[in-house]
């Protein structure tokens, strides 16, 4: 047994820390300021963990210390917490501090996530504490995100769970891009690469539909295929016709799910030959065929409709 799920075998489970397991908002996205429950607590949160939750800080003022499954985080403002469900955690504030809170359903996060960037996973299923520059490119976006899914909240609507949830996922996306500079960039030195992996991905999005080889983007990017993979691997952990694939899955996958176009002229779209070679390659890439991913897909949205 890991020794998270050892320890967890003696810890509250909590949907709220404070409140009970069995009244989990599931079915909603809750925001709160940090101080609104810490310190009726005097600032000291408990190891403890949510059974299906998952929790995102912003400390925008004060600081303070958490432990997160084990591994021990100084904070201070401005910075993000990603707090996994499952993942056992406790804080020490300091009396000053100030931030916001979301908690959501981890399932309903990971479940959008799949369809419109799985890559996103990977982040929204790890424990992380962020440096943040609030006035930069990334950092900038970060208080009207919090503040909208914080007026979702305080005001019930029609769909604003939908609401709630679309802005959370935003809000990842921005967390994402956050923790991949953070990791690129903790050598100055590696700052060419930050900007030619950023080039890479406007590539992707501007030829996903035109199946060219790692030397056309290679080319474009002046160096060589070789840097390419090298690079892909560093940063994605694949290479770099496995970052073509993927993007034109993800591009193929949004067709068969939102367009009304045949699977052969979703093959010509996107550049590959002819029907039935885009067709082995779509199964190779996710198990299924083109026409089997419509049909799961399409009624899916159906039932949630």
């Amino acid at each position: 047994m890991p020794a998270n799920a050892s320890a967890r075998r003696h810890l509250p489970n909590y949907a709220l820390y404070g409140a009970q397991p069995g009244h989990a908002p599931v079915d909603s996205v809750h925001h709160e300021r940090i101080p609104s429950r810490a310190s009726r607590f005097g600032f000291e949160i408990e190891p403890h963990f949510h059974d299906a939750l998952i929790q995102t800080l912003y400390i925008t003022r004060g600081g303070g210390e958490t432990s997160i499954d084990g591994q021990r985080w100084r904070l201070e403002a401005p910075c993000l917490v990603v707090i996994p469900a499952r993942s056992v955690h406790g804080f020490h504030f300091d009396a000053d501090i100030d931030g916001h809170v979301v908690t959501t359903a981890q399932s309903a996060i990971e479940s959008v996530a799949m369809t419109a960037a799985p890559e996103l996973l990977d982040f929204v299923r790890t424990p992380a504490v962020l440096t943040v520059d609030p006035y930069s490119r990334r950092g900038e976006p970060l208080a009207a995100l919090f503040e909208g899914i914080g007026r979702e909240a305080a005001h019930p609507e029609r769909w604003q769970y939908t609401a709630g949830l679309a802005l959370t996922l935003a809000l990842f996306v921005q967390i994402a891009r956050l923790s991949e500079k953070a990791r690129l960039t903790g050598n100055p030195a590696r700052a060419a690469l930050v900007a030619r992996i950023e080039r890479f991905r406007l590539l992707l999005d501007a030829r996903c539909r035109s199946r060219q080889p790692v030397a056309r983007y290679a080319e474009a990017m002046g160096i060589s295929a070789g840097q390419l993979t090298r690079i892909c691997r560093e940063a994605f952990g694949i290479s770099a016709i496995e970052a073509i694939d993927r993007r034109a899955v993800h591009e193929a996958q949004r067709l068969l799910m939102y367009s009304s176009l045949s699977v052969k002229q979703i093959a010509r779209e996107l550049g590959f030959r002819d029907e039935a070679y885009f067709g082995r390659f779509f199964r190779k890439q996710t198990g299924l065929r083109p026409t089997e991913y419509r049909l799961r897909e399409q009624g899916r949205l159906s039932h949630s409709a």
